[in-house]
């Protein structure tokens, strides 16, 4: 433990350390940089020594050529000054580097000559180097050259800028120079190569120079400088005293900051403490919307460590999949300041994939100047809250279902009770008028057809009353062998003439061969009454158009099963599914009970069938249900 504190003491004396090893290290770089420029200098000296030595070669080569083009010429020439000096590679070799031109015979004797002798050249004092070309017939062409001139034209002026280009022989004197005025004794020395030279570089038998042992040299003119010496000095003078005081400073900061953090330790261990023991999750955000602190309680909520969470930009991993463009627009109008002062409900999702219900409360994140940052939100799980409210809910809807059920039931009996005194009466009179007509001799077939049809259905609504009345007072259904197709005609014949008032086509397709089912007749015809109503009351408010308003009831044996489908053109279920419609006390007209469906799916069910619903496939609505054809039908009922 103190050796850990005398450490912790002694770390301001780190930066003077790292100083030292700093200015080390800078002077080691700088001498390792001197020492790589300059063998990078050396080398391009090399480089550019070669360069020079091959290019001044293949001028000569060039001039040699130029030579041997001149005295193919003067072949067919006869020797004398005139023609020498009228030749067009006589004129153009002494505007480039040629001093002069001269004709000799087979004994070495000047037969012509250009420039003239009178005529000396600047370059005439200095050592001048020859070429020789055979001319056909006998005799040879010398061509005189300065070794300077050669250099000052022969060198790329880049090179003559950069070098001082020279010819030196063996005892280091120089021979021709790129400068006027080279001056080597008094400078200091510079960077240089030697090349010697080769190829056609030889001595003049005219002037007895010789250039044994000669070579090419380059010196650089603006070598690099050596700074290494004086930017020392800098360092040692002024910037290890700087750190010297810096590291003191560094020491009682140190002193006041490990005071400082003592403090702030406790503090935040005990705010941290706070905190964590509360039940309210707590989460801070920045103006983006990233998550810069959450508590336990937070990490708890949504399953998620805090590691997992700081940092994070939207959207949030615990958001719903389902509703995150909605979640997203809510977060930027939180972020942008209208938050609801007195909270918002909001639907999170934890790590297990349950759905968490939270309240969430918005307040301004402060620093410690007085300055938002952020902001700070505190969240409240309210999900079990929301499952007794919903239970709660749930139970008093049951309740008030069971309640409008039961009164339904009363009044369904009170109704059928009342209704069936009047029916019994109309029956009785029509038998009356009957018998009165019989005796009379009335034998009219119009007016007793009429009174027979009458008597029938009013028997016909007796029945149907009384198997409402057994239906919703829980009794069970009469299950006898029927004609499905004689129960679907009575039902439309019943509808005819009322779908012909609204303009409405009725169409009939049954299939043939389709056997007898256990069913209760009367009930059976009240769905396909049900159903075929429906459809005209959804066509009367659609404008007939081209096809016209149109209900198609239709059979058809499916496996087992009987199938009846009633399909209109209408506007269809509108995305309404069969449970929705046939829910009690649902209803899509104004003046409707919301029962008519309800009671055609107990009916259905009852006879072990199945009702359904979708959209038609030319447009428009189909319902259809199904009973079984094989089997007995069990008799339960749906409200067992």
């Amino acid at each position: 433990m103190n050796l850990r504190a005398l450490l912790t003491r002694s770390l301001w004396l780190a930066p003077l350390g790292l100083s030292l090893v700093f200015v080390l290290g800078v002077l080691a770089w700088v001498r390792a940089n001197e020492a790589d420029e300059q063998e990078q200098q050396r080398q391009t000296l090399i480089s550019d020594a070669l360069s020079t030595e091959a290019q001044l070669r293949d001028r000569i080569d060039e001039e040699q050529a130029h030579v041997r083009q001149l005295a193919a010429g003067l072949a067919r020439e006869a020797p004398s000054t005139a023609a020498l000096a009228a030749h067009p590679e006589v004129n153009a070799g002494l505007r480039r580097l040629w001093l002069a031109v001269t004709w000799l015979d087979s004994r070495n004797r000047v037969l012509a000559e250009v420039p003239a002798g009178s005529e000396v050249s600047s370059y005439e004092d200095g050592l001048s180097l020859h070429l020789t070309a055979r001319v056909s017939g006998g005799g040879v062409l010398v061509v005189r050259y300065a070794p300077a001139l050669l250099l000052k034209r022969g060198v790329p002026w880049w090179l003559a800028r950069k070098y001082d280009v020279q010819l030196v022989d063996s005892a280091d004197q120089v021979i021709a120079s790129s400068t006027d005025s080279p001056v080597r004794a008094a400078q200091a020395p510079r960077p240089s190569y030697r090349v010697a030279l080769t190829g056609p570089l030889r001595a003049s038998p005219l002037t007895q120079a010789t250039l044994t042992d000669a070579a090419l040299e380059l010196t650089l003119r603006d070598p690099v400088s050596n700074a290494t010496r004086p930017l020392t000095w800098v360092l040692l003078a002024g910037f290890l005293p700087l750190i010297a005081v810096a590291s003191w400073l560094l020491r009682r900061q140190m002193r006041e900051v490990e005071r400082a953090e003592v403090a702030g330790r406790t503090e935040a261990a005990w705010r941290r403490a706070m905190e964590d023991s509360a039940l309210v999750a707590l989460r801070a955000r920045d103006f983006d919307g990233r998550l810069l602190y959450v508590n336990r309680t937070f990490c708890e909520m949504v399953g998620l460590p805090a590691e997992a969470l700081v940092g994070l930009l939207p959207p949030m991993p615990y958001w719903p999949p389902d509703a995150l463009a909605e979640v997203a627009e809510r977060n930027r109008r939180n972020l942008a300041g209208h938050a609801p002062r007195a909270g918002y409900e909001a639907h999170w999702r934890h790590s297990t994939g349950s759905t968490v219900d939270v309240m969430v409360f918005e307040s301004p994140l402060v620093d410690a100047s007085g300055r938002q940052i952020g902001w700070m939100g505190s969240i409240v799980d309210i999900t079990e809250r929301k499952r007794l409210e919903e239970r709660e809910r749930r139970e008093v809807e049951t309740l008030a279902h069971n309640a409008r059920l039961t009164m339904l039931g009363e009044v369904a009996s009170t109704l059928a009770h009342e209704l069936n005194q009047p029916l019994t009466a109309i029956a009785s009179y029509n038998a009356g008028i009957a018998n009165s007509l019989a005796k009379l001799g009335v034998q009219d077939e119009l007016v007793l057809g009429a009174l027979k049809r009458l008597g029938q259905q009013a028997e016909h609504a007796g029945r149907i009353v009384a198997r409402i009345r057994e239906f919703l007072t829980r009794r069970e259904p009469r299950h006898e062998h029927c004609d499905l197709h004689e129960v679907i005609i009575a039902a439309v014949e019943l509808l005819k003439r009322d779908c012909q008032r609204r303009s409405i086509a009725l169409a009939v397709t049954l299939a043939p061969g389709v056997p007898a089912v256990l069913a209760d007749a009367v009930l059976i015809e009240q769905v396909v009454i049900n159903l075929v109503r429906n459809a005209a009351d959804a066509l009367q408010a659609r404008e007939p158009g081209e096809r016209g308003r149109r209900i198609a009831v239709s059979s058809r044996v499916v496996g087992e099963f009987v199938r009846i489908d009633v399909q209109d053109n209408g506007p269809g279920l509108i995305g309404r599914r069969v449970e929705q419609l046939c829910a009690p006390f649902y209803s899509t007209k104004a003046d409707g009970m919301g029962m008519g469906l309800a009671i055609c799916r107990s009916i259905v069910e009852a006879h072990q069938g199945v009702l359904d619903a979708g959209e038609a496939p030319g447009g428009g609505a189909l319902f259809s249900f199904s009973l079984p054809l094989s089997r007995e039908v069990s008799t339960e009922s749906v409200h067992g």
